[in-house]
């Protein structure tokens, strides 16, 4: 099975996306710590992505694109994988389909993490006080949450129409998001080609 993860800061991607990818036996491919990566080694890639993380603005897409290939295509060939992160507009949908269609690793089943704005806002609080994240503050956050809705939310159409949307609850439990998921994604999965 090959699943993006959908959803906006502070949804849970990250958690949700440990969870499937254990209880199906896949790997969980997170952009964000890829991109991360590059900024604790202080690479010359990193210190580039460091300037766009800081914003809240989008890493471009070709710095994006290729420092998933490899990960993405290893994942497919070995069962499949969950990808968090990317790609986060129409625009980069359809790049990385044309790419991921050469390798045999295109997305099959689009993930939909849907969390009421005021949830988000208080989750994200509660995480930049605990982990110090730089990408966390209010002015941050406001910035992300917007690119989100006027980047982002056009991919669940993109995905119905393509591919499989399924959409759950992630305001939920932790544990009770994690078991819609799995029965949701349970339900699709022989429909998947």
């Amino acid at each position: 099975m090959r699943l993006l993860l959908i959803g906006p800061p502070g949804s849970g991607k990250g958690t949700q996306a440990v969870r499937i990818g254990d209880h199906f036996g896949i790997a969980h491919i997170s952009s964000g710590e890829l991109l991360r990566q590059h900024v604790e080694q202080n690479t010359p890639l990193g210190r580039s992505i460091q300037a766009y993380l800081e914003s809240g603005d989008l890493v471009p897409d070709g710095i994006v694109m290729d420092v998933l290939r490899k990960p993405v295509e290893l994942a497919s060939r070995q069962g499949g994988y969950i990808l968090d992160g990317f790609p986060r507009t129409v625009a980069q949908a359809e790049a990385a389909y044309e790419v991921a269609k050469e390798l045999d690793a295109w997305v099959q089943v689009a993930l939909y993490l849907e969390v009421p704005r005021d949830e988000l806002i208080g989750r994200i609080r509660a995480r930049g006080r605990a982990s110090g994240r730089s990408d966390d503050t209010q002015a941050v956050l406001n910035h992300r949450l917007e690119v989100f809705d006027q980047l982002t939310v056009p991919l669940l159409d993109y995905y119905a129409k393509r591919e499989v949307l399924v959409t759950v609850d992630g305001s939920l439990p932790v544990d009770e998001v994690t078991a819609a998921v799995i029965d949701e994604l349970t339900r699709v999965r022989p429909a998947l080609r």
